[in-house]
């Protein structure tokens, strides 16, 4: 009978701890930004920012297989908190080192499993860690994310019709929709970064980082409407050739979990960053800071720089005495202008090789002359091929290619982030660092951290980029040349493609495949150089068109893809931006506008106090308003204390060029 007693009385103890509410609050550096985190029957936090409440009580958990919950009646073990702060270098990024300053709370629990929280002055994170023997299996991961009020979003839908009983295959390229949380389109998911605006001007921005071994997040509208929760996408269990020219692999069965996965290690960190100044969010590290160090202990190989790009403009060149076109001539004609222009690359897009076999070439293409050619002229050869045709042959092809000169590769058609594609990501990123090789993603999902990891990855899609232009009429393009710098690249470098030589209004434009035209002024064009980060930036234009335009063309080459340092000088999501940039000693300049034509205030106190500068500047025309072609070209003298006011024509720019004197 005492044994029962006592077995009652072990019990009682047990459930009582078990479901005993604690309170925990974490609060960033500077002070601003809370954390309040409740374990009670689940966990869950909220988010404050100077005491406004605006990220609702949300749960969040992990179910692994057999019914394991890591987050139901959680029992605490005990808890760790820290002050961090630390830097760290950045070889191919905006600027030279990332200032990382944090407090850091740590609930354990038990069950081998603990949830990390950082707060740092612009934002806050969390992420699930284990600490099991062996491999686990993930069922499903509860993000909940519950707002105070129904605030406005800046949203982008998975818009893809390739496999409509599949909505997680997608080219991760939306125009973001302007909605409130209710009116979140039913049934339809959206992917990661998206933008909430909040209360007194500010702003949060919600991504992931990290991603390793697992899929990538999207969300949904929730039964209550006032807030979303997260969906992942099951891992593939049986896969067949579909979507563009049969170059995807489409997802005809998955199982019911998201990964197996080793049960010792940490997950994807849930991200929100805070912002009371819009033009802060261009200048944000987050992602860097929550990505894992470089794998890549030797980096000097990787070199930077831009890229003239074929495919944009249909290999349009003329005024030349061969057929233009996929063939040896062109490319040899593509080289000599990218060495006369200081242009590091060129890429050989789709058409160089059998799009299914690139081991087997386009006999019009002589890629070795090519390669030898290149050499000669200091300018790299960049080959473009699908996922599908690589990944099932990569140490082959790439030994092949690396040993006959090749720098990189352009790998397109990836459109999936379930957790076996994100594990291909990072298979090839390994073994296009082992054989020296540069990497493009293309037809991808947002960076998410790798670019750290693996800094041999210069730049991602995942962006509705300028080659959208050659197909789709009603696109707002200034608009949203005006959110992504608030948006998507938060999360990573973008490959937008910019660099269009014929440029259109509102009125005019209309797409064109092999005469392709930009929505917006020139200048527009030139600043996109300065503003969108791309450590391997396009010029999407044909030499034709760079030659008739010599002196854009002078401009842009001039125009470095990394920076030492970056200042966000003033902007609105969706209206304009004006970035600097800082290259040695050299300053960069851009500024650009949606179709609302504005005057802007640049402020020039970012330059060195003492110092004189020349200001090579671009502006639009008198005339852009009605021929985008026009610009005004001039020299200015300016100093820490300048302030000048500049038009910006509809859909217009300006870009610079600052040299000490």
């Amino acid at each position: 009978m005492k044994t029962i007693i006592l077995a009652f009385y072990f019990l009682f103890i047990y459930t009582s701890y078990s479901q005993k509410k604690e309170n925990f609050q974490l609060l960033s550096p500077n002070g601003k930004i809370e954390i309040k985190i409740v374990v009670d029957e689940t966990i869950s936090w909220s988010i404050l920012n100077k005491k406004d409440l605006f990220l609702a009580p949300s749960a969040m958990s992990m179910t692994l297989d057999k019914n394991v919950i890591l987050g139901k009646n959680p029992i605490l073990l005990n808890t760790k908190k820290e002050s961090i702060r630390t830097s760290f270098e950045t070889p191919f990024y905006k600027k030279k080192s990332v200032q990382d300053h944090y407090n850091q709370l740590v609930l354990n629990f038990k069950g081998d499993f603990s949830v990390e929280y950082r707060a740092f002055d612009d934002g806050v994170a969390y992420r699930f860690l284990t600490k099991k023997k062996g491999n686990i299996t993930v069922k499903s991961e509860e993000v909940v994310l519950n707002f105070d009020q129904d605030y406005s979003t800046l949203m982008p839908y998975v818009r893809d019709l390739r496999n409509p009983k599949d909505p997680y295959i997608s080219s991760f390229e939306s125009h973001y929709e302007n909605k409130k949380i209710s009116e979140f389109a039913k049934d339809t998911l959206a992917f990661l970064p998206f933008l909430i605006d909040l209360k007194n001007q500010k702003k949060a921005v919600f991504l992931e980082s990290n991603l390793q071994d697992y899929p990538g997040m999207y969300v949904t509208n929730n039964k209550s409407k006032s807030g979303f929760e997260a969906r992942f996408p099951k891992y593939p269990l049986q896969e067949m050739n579909g979507g563009f020219n049969f170059l995807n692999k489409l997802i005809s069965q998955r199982t019911d979990y998201l990964v197996t996965t080793n049960g010792n290690r940490n997950f994807p960190w849930r991200i929100v960053v805070i912002s009371e100044n819009d033009a802060a969010l261009t200048n944000n590290d987050m992602v860097q800071r929550l990505s894992e160090p470089s794998k890549i202990k030797d980096v000097s190989w990787i070199k930077p720089g831009k890229v003239a790009w074929d495919w944009w403009n249909d290999w349009n060149i003329y005024k030349v005495d061969f057929q233009a076109g996929i063939n040896t001539e062109t490319y040899k004609y593509y080289i000599d202008f990218a060495s006369k222009n200081k242009v590091e690359y060129i890429v050989l897009d789709e058409g160089w090789s059998v799009e299914t076999n690139i081991m087997e070439h386009n006999p019009k293409v002589d890629l070795k002359t090519l390669i030898g050619y290149g050499k000669e002229k200091n300018v790299g050869i960049i080959l473009w091929c699908s996922w599908m045709a690589l990944h099932e042959n990569i140490d082959v092809i790439f030994k092949n290619y690396s040993d006959l000169g090749v720098k990189g590769f352009k790998i397109d058609f990836l459109d999936r982030d379930d957790a076996k594609m994100v594990n291909s990501v990072y298979e090839i990123a390994q073994k296009a660092a082992n054989h020296k090789l540069l990497l493009d993603f293309h037809g991808m999902y947002k960076p998410t951290g790798i670019q750290r990891t693996y800094p041999n990855i210069l730049n991602f899609e995942g962006v509705k980029g300028m080659e959208n232009n050659k197909w789709t009429p009603n696109d707002d393009v200034p608009t949203y040349d005006c959110s992504i710098p608030y948006i998507r690249m938060m999360s990573g470098p973008m490959d937008y493609t910019p660099g269009a030589m014929r440029n259109a209004t509102k009125s005019e434009f209309k797409p064109s495949n092999s005469n392709p035209v930009s929505q917006g002024t020139r200048c527009h064009q030139l600043a996109l150089y300065t503003i969108f980060e791309a450590p391997l930036q396009m010029m999407a234009d044909s030499p034709t068109a760079y030659i008739k335009e010599q002196e854009s063309t002078d401009f842009i080459a001039k125009i470095p893809t990394t920076f030492d340092e970056t200042v966000a000088l003033n902007g609105e999501v969706g209206k304009y931006i004006s970035i600097a940039r800082k290259k040695g000693s050299t300053w960069y300049l851009g500024a650009i506008t949606n179709w609302n034509g504005r005057d802007i205030t640049i402020d020039f106190s970012f330059l060195e106090k003492g110092k004189t500068f020349e200001a090579d500047l671009f502006t639009d025309g008198l005339n852009a308003e009605k021929a985008p072609v026009d610009y005004k070209r001039e020299k200015i003298t300016v100093d820490s204390s300048t302030k000048m006011t500049f038009h910006l024509a509809s859909g217009g720019g300006l870009s610079a060029i600052i040299s000490a004197k």
